[in-house]
């Protein structure tokens, strides 16, 4: 006899509190975790919390009749409900193990054929008497043998994780008995629903499906606990990872680096070995990140990171110091192994790299020191060693050991740093003017501006005597512009007192040339002193623009479209000047001095002199002579058709207020 239904109903009611504790749990982990498969396994129960609960209203669903269209709503809602909870228990486990959530086309398409399937099967036989047992077939029997399928994949699916812990080991032995259970009621249900044991068997199976699910339900709360637990301590072993290494390279970070270094340092001791302490800068970091990007230039310093760890020297240590910045430490027997490690480190870092199928080639600059001989501690070594660097990229070399008399220089480049900071601060520079003769109209063209440093202890200074220690402690950039802005608000001054505008030629290095931000650095400086473009000219070296020839181009370029004349300084003592001549966009080159202080004697300086005049101006350019010290030079510099001249003949650097001569109004 079936069992009465209050019996059934009192079941489904206690099942659907349990779930409703369930989803209460489930929820509060969503609201505080955030995890998308806690939320997939939400929906999971709350569609299972409805089903027990539909069921408390009708416990016996199949014992109606379905010749009412309305209650044939039921059943089809309810398996709807049920391959949808399935659906999205799957998804769950899924998105848990791999992070991959359910895209919401194939969730569409997936939920549209579970309601087509539903409505199919229930529809089908529905109303015809005669086919009561093809109904049941397709409303019972093929349900459970789908379930079945979803259970044993997701059983086989955990069984081939390569990354199984206990509640995924649970589950999947726990889906496989459910696999079971579906497949075992979906063949009795076809070869013995006449017998009369099969309604104890599906009053039994109701029993069990409630237990099931509910063990289901805790067997995901349990995964979600071990989840957790698991992530938390996975952050603090990434936290701890993070406290020594550096989270971009997986090198040693500063901190740690130093540790390592002072522990190798006892080792090394007892050993009677040396160290050597290498320290290698990327050259040009700053323009491969503004050429292939950040996400480029950090795939290289990773990169840079496992050149060095793997290195066949095995290094004692690898740590990331900043930016570009490593550190190698090597210990070594004899001199000759430090000169193999130097070449080979050169070779790991200009092997080329390769990403989003570019080849980028880079270089590096190395100063280092030696373990016990320059110091005994780790932070006196890593000093050395950068005092080695600073000199190697200084002098454009590629490595620099170090030697006593750079501490020295290096004390000194401190004591100058401070003294130059105080002296832009306080105005201390001051512009000297070097007037330009035109040799066609005999007027003024223009001036130069050249910098001197009005020293509150030394008195005037000469650049010799400062521009070095600017360029050494990477102050140009700032010095530049100030000159510049300096420049300009003395022409502004003039104009305003003279109503005279004259050309002001400004020089340019190389590290403020090849900065991205000139063009609009120098647009703001004219623009905040009224100057127009056409009365400034940046003057620049050879050098600076073959450091990079195609941003130097680029610059060159904009710098003449605003109205700014550029003009190379000291041409023929730098590059292959003629062969680049042609291709650089310039409006004026200067011939250097050293061509000019012979010209009227020497004929092979001659000879060079009026190839340089004659060429330049078959390619449109200026040209103007540096250096004119005689009338000699001065004559012979007229005859050979040369546009400008300066010098002390013409005259001397001037301080402002004898320049200002010349503008005075006469009397």
């Amino acid at each position: 006899m079936p069992l009465p239904i209050e019996p059934q109903a009192l079941l489904y009611l206690m099942q659907t509190l349990v779930f409703i504790v369930l989803v209460f749990v489930f929820f509060m982990y969503l609201r505080t975790f955030s995890r998308q498969y806690t939320k997939y396994w939400l929906v999971s129960l709350l569609i299972i919390t409805a089903s027990y609960g539909v069921r408390i209203v009708a416990p016996n669903i199949q014992s109606f009749t379905v010749a009412n269209s309305h209650l044939l709503t039921l059943p089809t809602l309810l398996m709807i409900a049920n391959y949808t909870a399935l659906l999205y228990l799957v998804a769950g486990v899924y998105n848990a193990k791999t992070n991959v959530k359910l895209a919401k086309p194939i969730a569409v398409i997936t939920f549209s054929s579970i309601v087509v399937f539903s409505i199919i099967t229930n529809s089908f036989f529905a109303f015809d008497n005669e086919n009561t047992f093809n109904h049941f077939y397709l409303t019972v029997s093929l349900p459970n043998f789908v379930s079945s399928g979803c259970f044993f994949a997701l059983s086989f699916y955990l069984f081939v994780d390569k990354k199984p812990h206990f509640s995924s080991n649970v589950l999947m032995y726990f889906s496989f008995i459910l696999g079971l259970r579906y497949l075992f009621y979906s063949f009795v249900s076809i070869l013995a629903i006449t017998e009369p044991w099969f309604k104890q068997l599906t009053f039994a199976i109701k029993y069990f499906d409630v237990g099931a699910t509910t063990i289901l339900g805790f067997i995901l709360l349990v995964w979600m606990q071990g989840a957790e637990r698991f992530a938390a301590l996975n952050a603090i072993s990434r936290a701890q990872y993070l406290g020594k290494h550096d989270s971009l390279t997986g090198a040693l970070n500063r901190e740690q680096v130093m540790a390592r270094l002072s522990e190798v340092m006892v080792n090394t001791k007892n050993s009677n070995n040396s160290l050597a302490i290498f320290l290698i800068d990327i050259k040009q970091f700053k323009f491969i990140n503004d050429t292939y990007g950040l996400k480029v230039g950090d795939y290289l310093l990773g990169e840079i990171a496992n050149r060095l760890n793997n290195s066949v020297f095995l290094p004692q240590a690898v740590g990331r110091l900043s930016g570009d910045s490593f550190m190698f430490v090597l210990e070594f027997e004899h001199m000759s192994h430090v000169e193999r490690a130097v070449s080979h480190i050169h070779e790991m870092i200009n092997k080329p790299f390769y990403c989003n199928q570019q080849e980028i080639h880079i270089q590096a600059s190395l100063g280092f020191c030696f373990y016990p001989e320059h110091a005994n501690k780790a932070e006196d070594l890593l000093q050395k060693a950068n005092l080695a660097l600073h000199h190697a990229e200084t002098n454009n070399l590629p490595s620099v050991a170090f030697q006593e008399g750079m501490q020295a220089h290096g004390r000194h480049l401190l004591i100058m740093e401070k003294q130059l900071k105080n002296a832009i601060a306080n105005d201390e520079f001051i512009l000297y003017f070097q007037p330009q003769l035109n040799l066609l109209t005999n007027k003024l063209e223009g001036v130069e501006a050249l910098v001197r440093w009005q020293h509150p202890e030394k008195g005037l200074l000469l650049p010799v005597d400062f521009l070095a220690d600017l360029e050494e402690l990477g102050m140009h950039n700032h010095f530049d512009q100030y000159i510049l802005a300096k420049a300009c608000q003395l022409h502004a001054n003039w104009y305003e007192k003279y109503h005279r505008r004259v050309a002001i030629a400004v020089n340019i290095t190389a590290i403020e040339f090849q900065d991205e931000k000139i063009v609009s650095s120098i647009q703001a400086i004219l623009t905040e002193h009224q100057i127009p473009p056409k009365y400034i000219e940046l003057e620049i070296t050879e050098n600076v623009v073959m450091t990079d020839i195609t941003q130097g181009m680029e610059t060159i370029v904009k710098l003449q479209n605003m109205g700014i004349k550029v003009s190379i300084d000291d041409f023929g003592t730098g590059y292959s000047s003629l062969s680049y001549l042609r291709e650089l966009p310039i409006d004026k080159i200067k011939i250097d001095r050293s061509f000019i202080n012979e010209v009227a004697s020497n004929d092979s300086d001659l000879t060079i002199v009026k190839s340089m005049v004659e060429l330049s101006h078959g390619l449109g350019k200026r040209v103007l002579a540096e250096g004119v010290e005689t009338e000699e030079q001065l004559n012979v510099l007229r005859h050979l058709g040369c546009d400008a001249v300066q010098g002390y003949f013409i005259s001397k650097p001037l301080p402002e207020k004898k320049l200002l001569a010349y503008f005075k109004p006469k009397s």
